[in-house]
């Protein structure tokens, strides 16, 4: 089954891959299963990571550039040492723009994006499937205080920028790290697995100028086992470079306060209907209720 996108001029986009059939294989299938067992575990990513980040794997990043028809011209540089090296790739000054009106709430990442109401029983949905908020902080008591808020699930794809940013002015204090099996977060593994309770992730609590008390998730996916957030406590600015993930599809998870923001209309909508919308780091995705 094809995924179903919509960029911010309402094109409908269709996907429908090689990548999708391998992971109805190690889903759906008993032999997948007992392949995907191995890959899960962290081992296999510190391994798989060691050989990204080697010299080796440089002719693989030349190989995505012309693939994946990246435009080099956009780079701070268009030779990689290594494949993570390009994975990693910083854009010039000026590679995305970023709305720096104070009401805006900005996207912070390329991605497809989706919405949720977080409900009373305090879960959200992803694909019909439901994930509660206190699973996803790890039993941090703080989920209560963003029932009726909104839960905003940014899932960035291999060939998505995979650095990302503040989305506002303000304070944060440490990361928690909370260790986890790690499985991709591609929407058709969900109903499969519980996605963002087995996955690494990393989150933190941010007090923000405009929208209040908002976490942010950082969830790591299938060989993929560095989120690397640059800062601990911090005192941030809009479009400030937050983190990055290393090689491999993974996940920003924003959940903010009831009243705390009006997401756009369009992601709304898409968003009832089960479809992702297509945003890049830095773009209005809602203002300040």
């Amino acid at each position: 089954m094809a995924l179903l996108l919509k960029d911010r001029n309402g094109t409908y986009i269709v996907v429908g891959n090689k990548q999708e059939r391998t992971l109805k294989f190690l889903y759906k299938t008993v032999s997948g299963r007992m392949v995907l067992k191995l890959l899960t575990r962290p081992v296999v990513s510190k391994v798989t990571s060691k050989v990204l980040d080697s010299r080796l794997s440089a002719f693989a990043a030349k190989n995505a550039i012309k693939k994946r028809k990246i435009e080099t011209e956009m780079l701070e540089k268009s030779k990689f040492k290594s494949y993570n090296d390009f994975f990693t790739r910083k854009l010039k000054e000026g590679g995305r723009t970023v709305d720096m009106m104070p009401h805006a709430l900005i996207s912070p990442c390329d991605s497809k994006l989706s919405a949720y109401t977080i409900g009373k029983d305090s879960s959200f949905v992803i694909k019909g499937t439901p994930y509660t908020v206190n699973d996803l902080l790890g039993g941090d008591g703080i989920y209560k205080e963003y029932i009726g808020g909104t839960c905003l699930i940014f899932r960035l794809a291999v060939d998505d920028y995979h650095r990302y940013c503040y989305f506002d002015n303000g304070k944060k204090g440490a990361n928690t790290y909370l260790k986890g099996v790690l499985h991709t977060v591609h929407p058709i593994v969900v109903g499969e697995y519980n996605i963002y309770k087995r996955n690494c992730r990393e989150y933190t609590v941010m007090d923000t100028e405009n929208f209040g008390k908002v976490v942010q998730v950082e969830v790591g996916a299938m060989m993929v086992g560095r989120i690397k957030n640059f800062h601990g406590a911090h005192s941030f600015k809009r479009g400030e470079e937050k983190g990055m993930f290393e090689f491999g599809g993974s996940t920003i998870v924003l959940l903010l306060k009831e009243n705390a923001a009006i997401l756009d209309e369009d992601i709304l909508h898409n968003s009832s209907n089960g479809v992702e919308t297509i945003v890049k780091y830095g773009e209005k995705i809602g203002v300040k209720a």
